[in-house]
């Protein structure tokens, strides 16, 4: 099974969306599942997971629903208010939808670089455990730090770093990102998503080997068993159509084996998510 590991669906309005900043209007207009459907099928995929893009339980009420409807949207990462007075009642409400796989907070816009680590988060994610849940880290490079501590502090929480965590590829730099996902990724319970790269590089003007450096490293820490694809569709449309973002990763792994391609290209999603 085929699965891309990190997409967003979205009915547009502006109040709701006001990351979309300038230079973004391509993505101020609705994206559903049927606009995803024979993106998939094109290339061969046979499911995605659909990620959070708002903060507020709406969003994952939202997912879900499309969820209930369209059988590819295999799972849902939702996001919740970790301060809520009552997290648990919350948490247990969602969680009970068999598709509600994973939440994810936007740790890398928060002002506190040191929000992963903050009294707030920890205990948030302490809670996921009794539900079940995986968490999405969404860092930047100076957020892999504090991530590694909260990692630290939750061994059997099943983590997975989102869009191998920013590095600066359209300005090629590698440092201090590269020696610190590879101290992150010896954490065993850590996965990492090969997703949300094109819009890290110059968008629309980038070639497959921008990548290399920063996929070749990727590989090395985590291995394919914690490797997942993923499109960041719609996002990536801003650098990059879906068959070309997803076609670079494809690409990149067609040399490994063909059971570690399976990894990278569904099982590992498959396997962390539990679908």
């Amino acid at each position: 099974m085929r699965l891309d590991s990190h997409q967003h669906l979205w009915r547009y309005n502006p109040r709701d969306y006001a990351w979309m900043g300038e230079g973004m209007e391509s993505l101020k207009r609705d994206y559903l599942p049927e606009d995803l459907a024979p993106l998939l099928e094109a290339i061969g995929f046979d499911g995605a997971i659909a990620v959070q893009a708002r903060q507020m339980a709406a969003e994952t009420e939202f997912l879900l629903a499309l969820a209930d409807e369209f059988d590819f949207i295999r799972g849902v990462v939702g996001w919740v208010d970790f301060e809520a007075d009552d997290l648990d009642r919350r948490l247990e409400r969602f969680a009970a939808h068999p598709k509600l796989k994973g939440v994810r907070e936007l740790i890398h816009d928060m002002p506190d670089v040191d929000y992963a680590v903050s009294d707030v988060h920890v205990a948030g994610i302490a809670r996921l455990a009794a539900h079940d849940l995986c968490y999405d880290l969404l860092l930047k490079p100076p957020h892999i730090r504090p991530a590694m501590a909260l990692v630290d502090r939750f061994p059997g929480q099943p983590f997975v770093v989102d869009h191998i965590a920013k590095p600066e590829i359209a300005a090629g730099r590698r440092e201090p990102w590269a020696t610190d996902i590879t101290e992150l990724a010896r954490r065993e319970h850590v996965c990492c998503k090969l997703s949300g790269m094109v819009t890290e590089a110059k968008w629309k003007h980038w070639k497959a080997a921008d990548f290399m450096p920063y996929l070749e490293t990727a590989l090395a820490a985590f291995g394919p068993g914690r490797l997942m694809i993923g499109s960041d569709w719609p996002v990536c449309t801003l650098s990059g159509g879906y068959a070309e973002t997803m076609g670079m990763v494809i690409d990149f792994v067609a040399r490994l084996a063909k059971s570690e391609q399976a990894a990278i290209l569904g099982g590992t999603c498959a396997r962390f998510y539990g679908v």
